[in-house]
């Protein structure tokens, strides 16, 4: 049973939603409005002990931008 990622057009509220079948009524949670649309998501699975699928890789010299230079994001 996925959890899906959803995004509400009446008043922009993202939330996820466990969805059990296909006839699910899919409500926001903030405004109750069923007009929602899914939300393409990432997602990782994990693979003997490490978890693979969800990682960016690194171009810069820390994990907190893709810089060369850590000055620029204070890593």
């Amino acid at each position: 049973m996925p959890i899906y990622e959803f995004e509400c057009l009446g008043c922009g509220e993202c939330f996820e939603k466990l969805v059990l079948g296909s006839k699910d009524d899919i409500k926001c949670p903030r405004c109750g409005s069923s007009e929602v649309k899914k939300r393409a998501s990432t997602f990782a699975f994990k693979c003997d002990y490490r978890f693979v699928g969800a990682q960016r890789k690194k171009t810069g010299g820390c994990s907190g931008c893709t810089s060369s230079s850590c000055s620029s994001c204070g890593g």
